[in-house]
Order: structure tokens, then C-alpha cells, then sequence
């Protein structure tokens, strides 16, 4: 028959049903200390860089977080002139008062870059979009109403780490609207964007707040020989 364990009354620890031990005021002390140190490096890596522009260490910008402070303080960009290509809608049909444009651009983001490319849409005017990384990437598509400045400005209508997209796109309000991609790795990665739409000018934001304005299309601006060559390689 299996003798039964025998406990040594001299070890407290070996006897059934001891109850925890109560950590030292020591050891609670060196615990709050080692938190307090973490919210404090939390702090200063990214809840300062991300929200008030703020980097004491530079860590901020290497983690990408400092982005997010430079995109909400950028200068609202203020409306193209010319023709609005604001839709009238007759039934099913919208007609605009000028004809679609088309734009292909490929961008390259360093490690912990960011970029922003955004079109001038009027209220309901379409586009249709396809872009696609070499790696995955931050990514936020929204818009930003004319003439306006700060987060409050910003509509986000898709907020995830993505790859690659397509689809199609109705302007809610009048103002720009586009795509934030960020590199969140040490290797640099590779967008490719096309779109085709009744958007006007075309913006461009880069990490170090610089800011260009690109041109854009007509179809009938392409050469027709280039035309018949893309349709017959389809």
C-alpha cells in the first residue's frame, strides 16, 4: 500500500493549504517603480509624438509615430480653381461638365516613411481606384473638406494595415481625398496607385511635411497611338 506524503512540520511552505505569502512592501515598491518607468518611456516614444508632435528622443519618428502629429498640423490645402466637376443627376445617370481623368503613380517609402496622395473631388463626384504595396503598410483613406484644418476636418472611411485595394469612390463632401500610407518596417516599400475619376487636381504630402501638387489627365490627353496599343495588349 502507497504510504501517504509526509510533511516537515519545520517547512511551512511543504504543509497542505499554507496560504500565499503576502509580497514584501519591498518588493511592491520596485513593482510601482518598474510601471512608472514604462509609462514614462510609453510616454515619451509615443503618446508625445503621436499626439502633440512632440520627440525628445527621436524614437517617435523611427516608430512612425510622429507622422501621425505632422499629417493632423498640415495647412489646409485650399480648392483648385476651374472647372468643378460637380455631378447633376438625371435619374440613374450623373453628367458632369467636364470629361474623366486618369492618373497612374508609383511611390517608394524609406523605413518608418510616410506619404499621403489625395484628389480634388467635388460633393458626389466618383472614382475608381486600385493600388497595391510590395508589403503591407498602415494605411488610412479619407478626406479632408475644403478649407478646413485640424483632426476635425478628417474623414477616415477605411482605417486598416492593408496590402492592396480596389474599388470605387463617392466624394460624402467637397474637399480632397485619398490615401496615408505608412512604411512600418526597416525595408523600404514600393506603392503602386491607378485611379480614373472625376477628380481635378491632385496633392501630394510627404514625411518631411513637404507638399506637391501633381497634374492630372484627360483620357483624350493620352496620344491615340498609345490608346490602341494598351487595348490591344488587352
Amino acid at each position: 500500500m502507497k504510504r501517504p506524503k509526509q510533511y516537515d512540520e519545520t517547512n511551512a511552505d511543504d504543509r497542505p493549504g499554507t496560504a500565499l505569502q503576502v509580497p514584501s512592501a519591498k518588493t511592491l515598491a520596485i513593482a510601482s517603480v518598474l510601471a512608472l518607468c514604462g509609462a514614462v518611456v510609453i510616454l515619451l516614444t509615443a503618446v508625445l509624438p503621436a499626439e502633440y508632435g512632440i520627440d525628445p528622443l527621436g524614437i517617435g519618428r523611427r516608430l512612425g509615430f510622429l507622422a501621425m502629429s505632422e499629417t493632423a498640423m498640415s495647412e489646409p490645402v485650399p480648392p483648385p480653381t476651374g472647372t468643378v466637376l460637380a455631378p447633376v443627376q438625371q435619374g440613374n445617370i450623373a453628367l458632369y461638365p467636364g470629361p474623366y481623368k486618369v492618373d497612374a503613380r508609383t511611390f517608394v517609402l524609406g523605413p518608418y516613411e510616410y506619404l499621403e496622395f489625395k484628389y480634388h473631388l467635388a460633393k458626389d463626384a466618383t472614382m475608381l481606384f486600385s493600388w497595391e504595396a510590395t508589403a503591407n503598410v498602415q494605411h488610412d483613406f479619407h478626406g479632408d473638406r475644403d478649407g478646413a484644418k485640424g483632426d476635425e476636418a478628417t474623414t477616415s472611411y477605411d482605417k486598416q494595415p492593408r496590402r492592396k485595394a480596389e474599388g470605387s469612390f463617392t466624394a460624402p463632401f467637397s474637399g480632397i481625398h485619398g490615401w496615408y500610407w505608412e512604411n512600418p518596417g526597416g525595408e523600404s516599400v514600393t506603392v503602386k496607385l491607378t485611379t480614373a475619376g472625376f477628380y481635378t487636381t491632385a496633392y501630394e504630402f510627404h514625411h518631411d511635411r513637404t507638399r506637391y501638387v501633381r497634374d492630372v489627365q484627360s483620357l483624350t490627353a493620352i496620344p491615340a497611338s498609345n490608346r490602341q496599343s494598351r487595348e490591344g495588349s488587352q
